[in-house]
């Protein structure tokens, strides 16, 4: 069978998916099947050799070896021929697949229940139902797991244990007065009872199995999608910590007010930039730039909402809130100014300068879109300001710029780093904003 990309399997069902995984197991199921019963007639065989004179005192002719094995070259072909017919994507395979695997597990039990009859009208003896080759239908069973689901595998130890308690029952009824071979055996309806009752119960136990390993598979499923529907609401630029808070609380995702860190980042000087570069090392320097921004923004539990050619807008607080939100926005904005140091000393990016504002107030926060596309939103005023804040680096030329908001919510450690610069007229905001700036290094870092 062709695998199927990422992108199919997403547009398909989970009962698609769970008919594909099923068609994949049954034709595992038949491969196995095959190997397990050509290694069966093999060790027959030997144990044939060995032991001759025992197997003709107990059947006194040679139909039950050469019936065994016409019955495993049965069963091969059968097992090999569904292997292929699955493998061709059968229509009727995939439109049926339960009725297909009563089918098959009923074909699989009748036909060594056949040979079972075969031997014992051939030979007349009935101590093959007796032997070894009974347990043959434990495989059967046990193989029935693969399809995943409780009643057919009941069904196939219910149709083993009919099957072999009638003929059982039958044919030491018919032969009562025969003697039963140099063994000696009692073959009583009680013991063909309680063989029957054990198979019985091993379809029992393996609908059991099949059911929790199918819970596990859907759970898996699931678990999946929404992990997919996660990540296309927020693009690529979310960290798997993230992810994993959002699936154990859904409801962060609902719309809803929350207080909520926003930081904008800009490049300076990029369309000069832009200008006397090729598209290639344009990108390439976007990259290069981007690369180790998005990992620090999700390092200190960010989310990049989008980028904006020469930088990008991330949130602290939102889907999730991880601890202090304006510290986390406030490291990620330092740690990103000393990488930016140690890249250019390293050769690895040219000389560059940013700008970074940060604000923190209420945002309005959603799942915006059609039921074709939707994206996780970030809107409100604590955007607009956070946006004004970082262009005002341009005026006092500085490298980054934090509210008042954002201050008081920093502990002592971090909130020493900066010191007031004043009070701002900002675009937008009727009061001014008190603004504040690093208080060490900041013309090394704004001279990149």
């Amino acid at each position: 069978m062709s695998l199927m990309s990422e992108k199919d399997k997403n547009i398909l069902s989970e009962e698609d998916l769970f008919n594909i995984e099923i068609s994949k197991s049954e034709r595992l199921q038949s491969v196995i099947l095959i190997g397990l019963l050509g290694f069966e007639a093999v060790f027959l065989m030997v144990i044939y050799l060995f032991y001759s004179e025992q197997y003709l005192n107990a059947f006194k002719t040679h139909i039950s070896i050469y019936a065994i094995l016409i019955f495993v070259g049965i069963i091969i072909i059968y097992e090999s021929f569904t292997h292929y017919l699955i493998g061709k994507k059968i229509k009727f395979f995939f439109s049926k697949p339960l009725l297909f695997g009563y089918f098959k597990s009923f074909s699989e039990v009748s036909l060594l229940s056949i040979l079972l009859v075969f031997i014992v009208e051939y030979s007349k003896e009935i101590i093959i139902l007796q032997s070894p080759a009974t347990l043959t239908y434990f495989i059967f069973i046990v193989l029935s797991t693969f399809r995943l689901n409780f009643k057919l595998s009941l069904f196939t130890g219910i149709l083993a244990a009919v099957q072999y308690i009638l003929i059982s029952i039958y044919y030491s009824t018919l032969y009562a007065d025969t003697p039963v071979s140099m063994l000696n055996l009692d073959l009583t309806g009680m013991q063909y009872l309680g063989q029957g009752l054990i198979l019985i119960i091993t379809g029992v136990a393996a609908g059991f199995v099949a059911n929790h390993l199918k819970k596990k598979m859907q759970s898996s499923w699931s678990n999946m999608r929404e992990k997919d529907e996660v990540i296309d609401l927020f693009g690529q630029h979310i960290s798997s910590q993230i992810v994993d808070n959002i699936l154990e609380n859904k409801s962060e995702l609902s719309a809803a007010r929350k207080k909520v860190c926003i930081m904008f980042l800009d490049i300076r000087e990029f369309t000069p930039y832009v200008d006397k570069h090729e598209p290639e090392e344009v990108v390439s320097y976007l990259n290069a730039l981007f690369g180790f921004m998005i990992d620090i923004i999700e390092s200190h539990y960010g989310v990049i909402n989008q980028f904006l050619g020469d930088g990008f807008m991330a949130t602290f607080g939102a889907p999730v809130k991880v601890g202090n939100s304006s510290q986390h926005a406030t490291a990620a904005a330092q740690e990103i100014l000393e990488r930016l140091n140690i890249e250019f000393s390293k050769g690895n990016i040219p000389k560059t300068n940013i700008g970074i504002g940060l604000h923190y107030d209420e945002a309005v926060t959603g799942n915006i879109g059609s039921s074709k596309r939707k994206q996780y939103s970030i809107t409100g005023k604590v955007v607009i300001m956070a946006s004004r804040i970082e262009q005002l680096n341009k005026k006092y030329n500085t490298s980054l710029l934090i509210s008042e908001e954002v201050y008081m919510q920093l502990d002592g450690t971090i909130k020493n780093t900066f010191v007031w610069l004043e009070s701002s007229k900002v675009k937008g905001s009727e009061d001014p904003v008190s603004l504040y700036k690093l208080a060490a290094r900041e013309n090394e870092l704004s001279e990149g």
